[in-house]
């Protein structure tokens, strides 16, 4: 897919110098860059998944952690 951004001039002499280095299109930089930025950030949104789903289930009481506790030593050699 084409499309059009716009990018501060620091960061596209920057993507220039990769592109010469690394003997890349820019169109090819640009895309493992933008590739590489969506992978890092799609771990963030796990951990929020993860996180929504403790809080959907936890208590303010700490049951569930008294209970996966207890589950937990009744199954350890002491």
């Amino acid at each position: 897919m084409k499309t059009a951004v716009s990018v501060p001039d620091d960061v596209f002499v920057q993507a220039e110098r990769l592109v010469r280095r690394f003997g890349l299109s820019r169109s090819e930089l640009y895309s493992r860059a933008l590739r590489e930025y969506v992978a890092r950030h799609a771990e963030e949104d796990v951990t929020d998944a993860l996180n929504a789903v403790i809080a959907d289930i936890a208590d303010d009481n700490g049951v569930l952690a008294r209970e996966a506790g207890r589950r937990t030593l009744e199954r350890s050699e002491w």
